[in-house]
């Protein structure tokens, strides 16, 4: 039996099909499909049940699937452990983020990674919807959330809070009642991420712990977080955006804090990985990074980035 077939079969189940793997293992989905069919044949037993639409996995398929997969994860570590010895890191490592986290949190921290290892390869998937990391191949996943991420069995790991804060243009401040109460932005138009309705909510805490809802016309509504800052320089209205966004702007004096006394949430950043196990010297490296330069870089100050 060649093991390469036990491989293929991992990734048809991890995948959820042979055309998701293929694309995955950049081959042929016939090859795919012909070395699966195989390994079924030199066991003497069916693993997949297809159809023309699906593919679902028999229960010998799943019992296979879990030693097959336990396996590989051996030889991975076997490989790493070889690695290791001759201090070299290798490997490709695939990270999922937001739009938003892409451009403005590690747009420095993945190219310096990369200069540091030459040897390392890094995907990184960035997109606003949820990804399946196990399903879709990814070894770690950066997350915001307010509330706490439901159970699963998912590795979750704690890095940082982000404040989010009230931006607008120098000259839109002008126009604001210079008083500290959130009442006064009412009315104020609202440069809003994401699709709200006609109308919009500032949820914002003060420094004492006191809270305001502040109700506002919704002027413009993105998915981009990089074009309601513009929007915002533009004198457009006002936005709430993580501190970090907005870290260049704020120095250069193109947006301003309106309340700085207020903040517009504080929301948690994790990082998700689906497992522990038999991490190789790649993703332990930039895993490492992440844990060291994204803090700092979260916080809105000034970035001290490694490299």
């Amino acid at each position: 039996m060649d093991l390469n077939d036990a491989f293929y079969f991992v990734q048809v189940v991890e995948k959820g099909g042979f055309s998701a793997a293929a694309r995955a293992l950049a081959i042929p989905k016939s090859r795919l499909s012909r070395r699966v069919r195989q390994l079924e044949d030199d066991l003497g037993v069916r693993l997949l049940q297809r159809t023309s639409r699906i593919v679902t996995t028999t229960e010998v398929g799943k019992e296979y699937y879990r030693h097959a997969r336990d396996a590989l994860a051996r030889f991975e570590i076997a490989e790493a452990a070889v690695r290791r010895k001759t201090n070299t890191i290798e490997g490709t490592v695939t990270v999922s983020c937001s739009v938003g986290m892409a451009q403005f949190g590690l747009d420095q921290i993945l190219p310096r990674f990369l200069q540091d290892n030459p040897g390392v390869t890094v995907v990184q998937r960035a997109s606003n919807q949820m990804e399946d990391l196990i399903q879709g191949g990814i070894d770690v996943a950066i997350r915001g959330h307010v509330d706490t991420l439901p159970d699963s069995s998912l590795i979750q790991m704690r890095l940082a809070r982000v404040e989010w804060h009230l931006f607008c243009s120098p000259e839109y401040h002008d126009t604001l009642d210079q008083g500290a109460d959130p009442v006064t932005l009412a009315n104020h138009p609202a440069l809003v991420l994401g699709r709200p309705g006609a109308t919009h909510q500032w949820l914002l805490t003060g420094g004492d712990g006191q809270t305001a809802s502040v109700p506002c016309p919704v002027r413009f509504a993105s998915d981009d977080m990089s074009t309601l800052k513009n929007a915002a320089t533009l004198s457009l209205g006002i936005v709430a955006l993580p501190a970090y966004v907005c870290r260049s702007e704020v120095e250069t004096g193109s947006l301003v804090r309106a309340l700085p006394s207020w903040t517009a949430g504080r929301p948690q950043i994790s990082l998700l990985m689906p497992s522990r196990r038999g991490l190789l010297p790649a993703f332990e490296a930039f895993l490492e990074r992440l844990k060291q330069d994204m803090p700092t870089v979260l916080a809105g100050d000034a970035v001290a980035v490694s490299g």
